[in-house]
């Protein structure tokens, strides 16, 4: 029956494969939240978040074998920080630079060629598990536990989204003459892969230093899943295009959060949470995808619809525990607006004194 609606509302969107996803998006990542925010466990918005993540790049749905690579990756990311934790509380400039050693190693996966989602995870988990620990270990314990089972209600829904908007809903079109396979893409330059990540790192390490001596880091997690997203958001960027996207992506998702908060405290139900959720996607998926690729603003308003869900979502989570939410809700709007700015002058500073053999087109 849910076949069937689709495909009688898909005509209106033209039927393409970029319809398809953009409302596979809207629905996994919508009704990841509303499952996550029923059963109500700790940390319960990574749910959302890593169902958005798979599901705003235009791959078929993983295999099983996939899934569990994905949900290891930020689990072991977590467990590694864990082992860091005695370096840092009791030999701090040992672990330091295990800590700048980890973050290293993330945001090179990613410039080299690796998967960015994985890239994310594993920075996502080295930044938040030696940020809570160092405060807490029960609280560390607590948050690994939270987003284990985040992870695998957030890739169990990209699978229930993709068996209910398969891509086959989409028009086959008028046939195409076989082409050649294309040319399999040129090695990176690894000398250029280490500059970017060397660059992510400006970007991240500062913040998390910043998060590792403050007693309150464990209440700003929502924060360091956006100030890891933003390393790997620059990871492969010139100066000007990286800029424009942290900034971007920061006010796409602050305005979205901002109309959905306000919307919330009119109409606060499940209900409507989900639906302002869906319909985010909505808007931002047809700057996400374009034709059978991406849009080619699609890494801006991905980290934008990224960034309204890590805002939202934690603030609903303090109305529904009757915390100071509306005050709460600010404060990470202002720590968000001031980490990327940091960022964005940590890009142009650390490009100023690229070398030229590095440069990757106007910055």
């Amino acid at each position: 029956m849910l076949i069937k609606l689709i495909s009688g509302f898909l005509p209106s969107l033209e039927n393409d494969i970029a319809s398809v996803r953009i409302l596979r998006l809207a629905f996994g990542t919508a009704a990841s939240l509303w499952f996550s925010q029923a059963v109500a466990w700790n940390m319960s918005f990574i749910a959302p978040v890593m169902t958005m993540f798979m599901l705003a790049v235009p791959i078929p749905a993983p295999n099983l074998k996939g899934g569990i690579v994905f949900v290891a990756a930020l689990v072991l990311s977590l467990l590694a920080g864990m082992l860091l934790l005695p370096r840092i509380l009791y030999q701090p400039m040992v672990g330091l630079l295990l800590l700048v050693l980890a973050l290293y190693w993330s945001f090179y996966f990613t410039a080299k060629g690796g998967s960015a989602i994985i890239g994310t995870f594993l920075t996502v988990g080295i930044a938040m598990s030696t940020a809570v620990g160092t405060v807490s270990i029960d609280g560390a314990i607590m948050a690994i536990e939270g987003v284990f089972y985040g992870a695998v209600a957030g890739i169990s829904f990209v699978w229930i989204a993709h068996a209910f908007i398969p891509d086959s809903l989409a028009a086959a079109g008028p046939p195409k003459p076989v082409a050649k396979p294309p040319a399999p893409p040129p090695p990176p330059d690894l000398s250029v892969a280490r500059w970017n990540a060397f660059r992510s790192l400006a970007i991240v390490l500062p913040i998390a230093v910043w998060f590792l001596m403050s007693s309150a880091s464990a209440a700003f997690v929502p924060v360091m899943i956006k100030v890891a997203s933003m390393g790997q958001q620059a990871s492969n960027d010139a100066t000007r295009v990286a800029g424009r996207s942290l900034i971007m992506s920061t006010v796409i998702g602050g305005v979205g959060a901002i109309i959905g908060w306000q919307i919330l405290r009119i109409v606060p139900t499940l209900s409507v949470y989900t639906l302002l959720i869906a319909l985010a996607a909505l808007v931002a998926g047809p700057k996400i995808f374009k034709g059978k690729a991406m849009h080619p603003e699609a890494g801006t308003w991905s980290y934008g619809y990224l960034t309204m869900i890590v805002i939202l979502a934690p603030a609903v989570l303090d109305s529904a525990g009757g915390a100071a939410a509306g005050a709460k809700f600010v404060e990470r709007l202002i720590m968000f607006a001031g980490t990327t700015i940091y960022a964005v002058l940590a890009v142009f500073v650390f490009d100023a004194f690229r070398p030229r053999r590095f440069s990757q087109g106007p910055t």
